[in-house]
């Protein structure tokens, strides 16, 4: 594409960068242990990367999830959700 059309960027920086954490820990995930543990592993990586996408501390947030969890209801178990936790907090 950028042949035909010079306006486009010749580099993917900014992707490349977003996926070197990937890579780099990419030779650590093959030695999780148990093929469940590797899901469990991936299931945090996962909520640890929504919470980076919407500016929620990571650590805050499973905190706060792990001190609420058994006392939330199980139709609001969304709230415990790393996109709803700013918006819960900024509630109260």
């Amino acid at each position: 594409a950028y042949l035909y059309d010079g306006n486009l960027l010749i580099d993917n920086n900014l992707i490349e960068n977003k996926i070197r954490p990937v890579a780099l820990g990419r030779k650590n995930y093959l030695f999780a242990g148990s093929h469940k543990a590797a899901q469990r592993a991936a299931a945090i990586y996962s909520f640890f990367a929504i919470c980076k996408k919407h500016e929620v501390n990571p650590y805050e947030w499973l905190k706060y999830t792990l001190e609420n969890i058994m006392t939330i209801k199980y139709k609001d178990i969304k709230n415990l959700y790393p996109q709803n936790y700013k918006k819960l907090q900024l509630s109260k």
